[in-house]
């Protein structure tokens, strides 16, 4: 009986929102640069946040039914379709080597997003090697309709996903960065009183190993659909290989669904450790968790409470969603020692807290930037430099909330490679005056 009223409440919640979503008529004869694109967004937008309200609410009936109008409303396709063919892979095709590269085509790949008969094809497999040079990592591709099918969905599972995601989560998320990751970190390890002891902890084979039970049971998404993205398979040497656990690396959702997955794992710690209600700080546990995808950092007051407390909560959240730790990237370590966190070296010296760039992305940036000066030592200077300042400015940018004293070697060491130490080659604004662009930002 109460599974017959949660079926009538939900449907009732359905007509509600059906009748109350405004949509507008749109033209079925109208060509994609005729779509007014300010009022797909504001459709989308308003729709996104009556999700919001709903999920905040705990009316899942609701949300459902507002995914659902989501998912086949015009703006929702139309605004997919744009996400695809204007992001860096919209040359990149899959299995089926099709990309929409003409207005005609992106709006005919609009009507073709349908539900009903949907299935998903077999993803393209490819390998690119790992920032350790330790193997290689698999990137799977999806068709362009399975990406336009993923974007559409996303747009409806990223207002649940930002609503019920861990405070202090900031990988794949809109509005954050790693520089608030950095911020959180030095917010709980900066004073005198703070966390001395932290574990930094990795999880291996993240996307690859995460059980497919588990998402069907917790991630609202339509069942069906996200079963045809699971189970796809994927072609490894003309070969269909089915696919038994984790999501696509490469695929638009994956880094929501990926998200959602360690969402819970901070509630999960203050349930097990809660603050000790003392005046006197030092009796605090600290534990504190920073999270960026699927790297993470737990502080705590001492190497004992990490180990035997905190560890053991962290493998059994993981352990139920068939994830673990990887042995090789997770340890325990002090404050005064330092450790290494997205690209960066968290460390105190003399009890003040530093931040700079790791040692490791350090010296890959400059294979980097020796890389490029060897494969070009036949163009002039001037236009060598046009070469290095996005390469130089983007590392800049990454790390320009970074103690400024550890660029100062770093920009000697630059200058060395390129040959400017010592009377090194004359630049040479034979390429300025024909490119037009300032050379000397190096």
């Amino acid at each position: 009986m109460s599974v017959m009223k949660a079926i009538a409440l939900a449907n009732e919640e359905f007509a509600t929102a059906a009748s109350s979503t405004g949509a507008p008529y749109h033209d079925e004869s109208q060509t994609w640069h005729d779509i007014n694109w300010r009022q797909v967004n504001r459709n989308v937008r308003r729709l996104q946040a009556r999700i919001v309200k709903a999920t905040q609410e705990g009316r899942w009936g609701k949300v459902k039914a507002l995914q659902h109008l989501l998912t086949r409303s015009f703006s929702g396709k139309a605004l997919a379709v744009r996400r695809v063919t204007e992001n860096k892979g919209k040359r990149t095709p899959g299995v089926d080597k099709q990309v929409w590269s003409t207005p005609a085509s992106k709006r005919q790949a609009v009507k073709t997003l349908r539900q009903h008969g949907y299935r998903a094809q077999p993803l393209k497999r490819v390998y690119i090697p790992k920032k350790n040079g330790k193997g290689r990592r698999a990137l799977s591709i999806p068709t362009m309709k399975d990406r336009a099918m993923q974007a559409l969905y996303r747009l409806a599972l990223d207002p649940i996903a930002e609503t019920t995601g861990d405070p202090n989560s900031y990988g794949y998320r809109k509005g954050r960065a790693p520089v608030d990751a950095l911020q959180q970190c030095w917010t709980c390890l900066n004073r005198k009183c703070s966390a001395r002891w932290i574990l930094e902890a990795d999880i291996k084979d993240c996307f690859d190993a995460i059980s497919h039970e588990w998402l069907e049971q917790h991630i609202p998404l339509e069942k069906r659909i996200l079963y045809q993205w699971l189970k796809a398979g994927y072609m490894g040497k003309s070969v269909l290989r089915a696919t038994e656990a984790g999501v696509p690396q490469g695929g638009i959702i994956s880094p929501v669904i990926a998200n959602m997955t360690l969402d819970g794992l901070e509630a999960e710690l203050r349930a097990a450790i809660p603050p000790i209600p003392n005046k006197y700080e030092g009796t605090k546990p600290k534990v504190n968790l920073v999270r960026f995808a699927d790297d993470f950092v737990v502080t705590g007051c001492s190497k004992e409470l990490l180990e035997n407390r905190v560890k053991p909560v962290v493998e059994q959240f993981l352990r139920d969603r068939e994830l673990r730790l990887s042995p090789d990237k997770t340890r325990i370590t002090h404050i005064d020692e330092g450790f290494d966190f997205l690209g960066q070296n968290i460390r105190k010296y003399n009890g003040k807290l530093r931040i700079k760039p790791a040692a490791k992305n350090v010296s890959a940036f400059l294979d980097k930037v020796r890389t490029t000066i060897k494969a070009n030592r036949q163009v002039p200077p001037g236009w060598l430099i046009l070469l290095l300042n996005p390469i130089i400015r983007g590392w800049a940018n990454y790390h320009r909330h970074a103690a400024r004293p550890a660029w100062r070697p770093l920009f000697a060491l630059i200058m060395k490679s390129f040959g400017l130490s010592g009377g090194g080659r004359d630049v040479d604004t034979h390429a300025s005056r024909h490119s037009g662009r300032r050379i000397d930002t190096f």
